[in-house]
């Protein structure tokens, strides 16, 4: 049943192709609504088959741990990011002493 439902999901998506190149002289619009609707058909085909299950458990099981996430606050999201500015233009300012210092070396070594 798998091998017959992915077939028929692969032939929508085959006539959004074709159907995109037949009706070219149509609006744009036109032919992105319907490839978009071809192509939800076939998302939705697909879903019916043993891998569309098992991708829509995980995509459940995703939005559960999405839940979980504890987003930080304003505050905690302006002090790290003043404390990644501070440490970028600290170290930007030791790379330039650095290769600055080794361009001198270099400059009295070959002449």
């Amino acid at each position: 049943m798998d091998v017959a439902l992915w077939a028929a999901s692969f032939a929508l998506i085959a006539l959004a192709v074709i159907g995109n190149a037949y009706f070219s002289e149509e609006p744009l619009l036109y032919r992105a609504i319907a490839g978009l609707a071809l192509v939800l058909a076939a998302a939705a085909v697909a879903l019916f088959t043993q891998k569309g299950r098992q991708f829509n458990a995980f995509r459940k099981d995703a939005l559960v741990e999405l839940r979980k996430i504890v987003w930080p606050t304003r505050p905690e999201t302006v002090q790290t990011t003043v404390v990644v500015f501070v440490v970028v233009f600290v170290m930007a300012v030791v790379l330039y002493l650095l290769d600055l210092g080794i361009g001198y070396a270099v400059s009295g070594i070959i002449g």
